[in-house]
């Protein structure tokens, strides 16, 4: 079907001759049946994709001007608001899953048609005529709006399926060649040498309203946008838009649901990560961001753990300067007020799931502390015992990663480890001996056994074999095979 014959069947051209006049009018009039809801929009967007298919390039895209560029922008918002999501009312910022029903189905039919209108703006920007021109402009213009809808319906959400969610990743890839960008990172940061803006600033100027203490809960999708594009823009790139994005992903943090918790410090890590040291002091952004994060230690919630302890590790690595070997004793810093109250928590926890979280970070703030663990020997040494007794079967990662922490300590902090070697010694033999009785997959126990053997030979080191000489006089009838061969290992290892 022809152009003429598209209008007459959307009954917007009374005559073929209209087909010559401008598209502006066109685009108005579209807009304007659009507008009139119900079934009817369903076929305007039909219509409108044809129109776009089958409409000259030069016809779609004559030369530039403000009434062109308006008619495209009004038309492109009020499809994309065809499928936005409902507001939500609720102070928790969550609507019923069944409130989302019609959204899937309207997201698809929308993006087919602007998936029509990108592909003719991909080949006009690659014509050589005035519609080159302006259908670059046109991209740009149109490209935060494209990227704000694609995001919504691309993620793994209650209002998509996976036929939205595939269109709206093929809008995203469309918007991308027709900006003329060579990746999803150039579209947002723009070109490496300067001479095309990204349209990151365009995108956050747009979600801001939104992101506001007062409306960030009314659209379920907008946080979910804004950390998807965040995540996106890495250095250098990520400190021009500092103060757009630090609120927001502070204000999410700040939440009483631990989803939007985990979300929002997700979003700080990244800027933690990807912002130079001296702007993030500047301001006391560091420090602001320091103790929200504090505040976050004190909470049970294991998902919120994992995510906070190894953001604050990233932060006090901007906060404290680098340990310098001066020959002074070093100052406490927050580097020990945070690993004080982790090893108060680790010691009085009994959740499985919080003990397996802690165990694995705290290996962490062993590495970046260095030999400023000294000061915690006591309090570590009665944490390694306690998680080294406590079986979290059947992956035990709980004791492996404490074997691990074990092992750096050792290392990092020897020469003050032969006075806890007694403590630590019977610990690990125990924890041998338990071991080997365990009905455990046999590579987890011997990966179990030969971790703490290797903890054991360390201890021996730092003793100056003073560990084998006790251990040379076992009684093998007392303990099994497996773990008498341990003990063999380490009296035939070499003291230092």
């Amino acid at each position: 079907m022809d152009l003429a014959g598209i209008l007459h069947d959307l009954d917007i051209a009374e005559r073929p001759a209209s087909v010559n006049r401008s598209v502006i009018v066109l685009l108005s009039r579209l807009r304007a049946r659009f507008a009139v809801g119900g079934s009817e929009r369903r076929r305007v967007l039909g219509g409108a994709a044809r129109v776009f298919a089958g409409g000259d390039v030069a016809w779609l895209f004559p030369e530039f001007s403000a009434d062109l560029h308006a008619a495209y922008v009004e038309l492109v918002d009020s499809f994309v608001r065809h499928a936005a999501l409902p507001t939500c009312d609720a102070d928790s910022g969550a609507s019923a899953a069944g409130s989302y029903g019609r959204i899937p189905a309207r997201a698809t039919a929308v993006t087919e048609t602007l998936l029509a209108l990108t592909a003719r703006l991909q080949e006009a920007v690659q014509a050589d005529s005035v519609a080159s021109a302006t259908a670059r402009s046109l991209a740009r213009t149109l490209a935060p709006t494209l990227c704000i809808f694609s995001v919504t319906h691309l993620q793994d959400q209650p209002w998509t399926d996976e036929a939205s969610r595939k269109y709206a990743w093929d809008l995203l890839t469309s918007t991308v060649s027709a900006t003329n960008s060579s990746s999803l990172q150039e579209l947002l940061c723009g070109k490496a040498d300067g001479d095309q803006k990204g349209t990151l600033g365009p995108i956050l100027v747009a979600l801001q309203p939104e992101l506001t203490k007062e409306n960030w809960k009314r659209n379920q999708a907008v946080k979910h946008v804004f950390s998807w594009v965040l995540v996106q823009v890495g250095r250098p790139w990520l400190a021009e838009y500092l103060d757009k994005v630090f609120p927001p992903s502070l204000l999410i943090s700040d939440d009483y649901r631990t989803e939007n918790k985990v979300l929002g410090v997700h979003c700080l890590h990244h800027i933690v990560l990807n912002v130079p040291a001296a702007d993030l002091r500047q301001f006391n952004r560091a420090e602001v961001l320091y103790h929200a994060l504090f505040n976050h230690l004190y909470t049970s919630d294991a998902p919120l753990i994992q995510v906070v302890l190894p953001c604050l590790v990233d932060l006090l690595l901007v906060l404290e300067k680098p340990l310098v070997h001066t020959g002074l004793p070093r100052k406490p810093n927050r580097f020990d007020d945070v690993l004080r109250l982790v090893l108060t928590h680790m010691e009085m926890e009994h959740k499985l799931s919080l003990r397996r979280i802690y165990a694995s970070e705290l290996l962490l703030f062993i590495e970046k502390m260095g030999i400023g663990i000294a000061r915690h020997l006591k309090r570590l040494e009665r944490v390694i015992v306690g998680y080294l007794e406590v079986s979290d079967s059947p992956e035990e990662k709980a004791r492996l990663s404490i074997l691990d922490v074990l092992e750096r300590t050792i290392q990092t902090a020897w020469p003050r480890m032969e006075c806890r070697m007694d403590v630590l010694a019977k610990s690990l033999l125990r924890f041998l001996v338990d071991v080997s009785s365990d009905p455990l997959v046999p590579e987890l126990r011997e990966e179990l056994l030969h971790k703490a053997s290797g903890c054991l030979i360390l201890l021996d080191q730092c003793s100056q074999g003073r560990l084998q000489v006790l251990l040379r006089d076992v009684d093998s009838s007392c303990v099994s095979d497996r773990v008498l061969k341990c003990i063999q290992d380490l009296t035939a290892s070499h003291g230092v």
